[in-house]
C-alpha cells in the first residue's frame, strides 16, 4: 500500500510540474515579423528598467529585439499587452550572442530609466501629438512641460525632451491666415500672450525665442532632444535669430523683409544653414527648409516613401539604435514641416532616412554641445494627410506601425549605459 501511495504521489507531482510553465533565465522580445505588438514591446522593456532589471537591446538582430529577465511581472505585462515573448535558456542566449558577435549586430545595455518630458500645453488634445499617443499606448511614463517650465530651468530634471508642432518663431504657424477667428486659435493666442506678459516679454515671438534658447541650453548641457513636424524647422529658425514683425502678424500683410536672410546666424542652429526665410504674410510657410511645402498649394509636393539607412551597430550604435525597425521602407506622411531640403542641411548631420531621388531627407540626427538632437519630419506616421480636426489615431489598430517605432526608438535611446560615440 505504501508503495502504491508513493507512486500516486509521484505521479501527481509529475503532473503538477508538467502543468507549471517552465521559467527560462531570460525572455527575448522579438521585433521582427514574429512580434504581435511592436509598440507595446517598448513598454515591456521600459517596465523592466523601472523594476531595476537589466535590459539588452540587440541592434540589427531580429528587428532590434530586446532581452529581459524572465520574471513574473514582465511575463504578466507581456501577456496582457499581447507582446510576443520567446523564453531563452542560457544556451540559447549564448547562441544569440555568438551570432551577434559575428555579424553587423551588437548588444547595447539599457540600465537606467530615462526621465522623459513632452513639451505641450495643458489644453492640447492628446491625439494632436504622435509622441503623446505613442508613449501613452506603450505605457511609458512621461511628464508634460510648457513655456514656464523651460524658462524656470526645469528641463534639467529630464534626460529626453520631445517637441512637436510648436512654432518657436512666434507666428503660430501662420494659421491666422485661415483660422484667426476660430475659438481654438483665439484661445491659443491669448494663452501665449498671457505667458509672455508673465515673463516680462513684449510679445509672443520674444517669449518663444527665449524658450528656444532654453531648449538649446538643455541640449548643450547633455540633453537628448527629439522633434517632429513644425518644431524642427521653427526651432532652428528661432535659434538662428529670425526676427518677426509682431505688428504685422495679424494684419492684412506687409511687404516681405528683404534683409531677413542676411540677418540670420545659422551657427546657433542645430540642423540647418543658409535657408531662405519666407516673410510674406500671405504664404503659410516659414522657410524653404521643408521640402514638401504642404500648406502652399502651388508648391505642395506629393507623398512618397522614405528608406532607413543600414548602420553598423558596432561602429555607429547611435544611428543604429534610432533606425531599428522591422521595415526599411516606410510610407511618408505630411506635417507642417514634412521633410528637410537637402540643400540646407548642415555638413556633418547624420541622415537616418531619405526618399530616393527626392531633394529632401526625412529623418536626421546630430550632436550639439554635450547633447544630441533627432528631427523627424511629418505629424503622424499613421495619418498621412493629417489636417486640423482629424480624428485621433487609434494605435490599438496599428500595433506594428514602423513609423511609430521610430518615435519609440528615440525614447529608449537615453537609457543606454553611456552615450555611445561614433568612430
Amino acid at each position: 500500500m505504501r508503495l502504491a501511495s508513493r507512486c500516486r504521489t509521484l505521479a501527481w507531482c509529475a503532473l503538477l510540474l508538467a502543468a507549471r510553465p517552465l521559467v527560462a533565465q531570460q525572455l527575448l522580445l522579438p521585433m521582427d515579423d514574429a512580434q504581435r505588438n511592436h509598440l507595446k514591446a517598448y513598454g515591456v522593456a521600459f517596465q523592466a528598467l523601472k523594476g531595476g532589471q537589466k535590459v539588452e537591446w540587440f541592434l540589427n538582430y531580429r528587428g532590434g529585439a530586446f532581452l529581459v529577465p524572465d520574471v513574473p511581472d514582465l511575463r504578466r505585462r507581456a501577456a496582457l499587452d499581447g507582446v510576443s515573448v520567446e523564453p531563452a535558456s542560457d544556451a540559447a542566449v549564448a547562441a544569440m550572442r555568438a551570432e551577434i558577435a559575428g555579424g553587423n549586430m551588437d548588444a547595447v545595455v539599457l540600465e537606467r530609466v530615462p526621465r522623459i518630458a513632452i513639451y505641450r500645453p495643458a489644453d492640447q488634445p492628446p491625439w494632436d501629438d504622435a509622441v503623446t499617443l505613442a508613449l501613452t499606448y506603450a505605457g511609458i511614463d512621461f511628464a508634460s512641460v510648457w513655456d514656464d517650465a523651460v524658462l524656470n530651468g526645469d528641463l534639467a530634471k529630464y534626460d529626453w525632451v520631445h517637441l512637436h508642432h510648436e512654432d518657436f518663431t512666434g507666428q503660430f504657424n501662420k494659421l491666422y491666415l485661415a483660422y484667426r477667428d476660430a475659438p481654438w486659435f483665439v484661445a491659443q493666442r491669448d494663452r501665449d500672450l498671457a505667458m509672455a506678459r508673465a515673463f516680462g516679454k513684449p510679445h509672443v515671438p520674444a517669449l518663444k525665442k527665449a524658450v528656444a534658447d532654453g531648449i538649446r541650453a538643455f541640449v548643450e548641457r547633455g540633453g537628448f532632444l527629439f522633434a517632429m513636424c513644425g518644431a524642427t524647422e521653427s526651432l532652428d529658425l528661432a535659434l538662428a535669430g529670425l526676427q518677426v514683425d509682431i505688428a504685422s502678424t495679424f494684419s492684412d500683410g506687409t511687404p516681405p523683409d528683404a534683409d531677413a536672410d542676411a540677418r540670420m546666424n545659422w551657427a546657433r542652429a542645430m540642423a540647418f544653414t543658409g535657408a531662405h526665410v519666407e516673410t510674406s504674410p500671405y504664404l503659410n510657410a516659414l522657410s524653404d527648409i521643408d521640402g514638401h511645402q504642404v500648406n502652399v498649394p502651388a508648391r505642395r509636393q506629393p507623398l512618397g516613401a522614405f528608406s532607413l539607412f543600414d548602420f553598423s551597430a558596432k561602429l555607429d550604435p547611435v544611428a543604429a539604435m534610432l533606425v531599428q525597425n522591422h521595415r526599411t521602407v516606410i510610407p511618408d506622411f505630411y506635417g507642417v514641416t514634412t521633410s528637410f531640403n537637402r540643400a540646407v542641411v548642415k555638413p556633418g548631420v547624420t541622415v537616418l532616412g531619405t526618399e530616393e531621388g527626392a531633394p529632401w531627407n526625412k529623418y536626421l540626427h546630430g550632436d550639439y554641445g554635450k547633447g544630441s538632437w533627432t528631427f523627424l519630419g511629418g505629424h503622424d506616421p499613421e495619418d498621412p494627410q493629417h489636417a486640423i480636426g482629424s480624428p485621433p489615431t487609434d494605435l490599438s489598430l496599428r500595433p506594428n506601425s514602423p513609423g511609430y517605432r521610430l518615435i519609440l526608438n528615440n525614447v529608449l535611446f537615453p537609457a543606454a549605459r553611456k552615450k555611445p560615440r561614433k568612430t
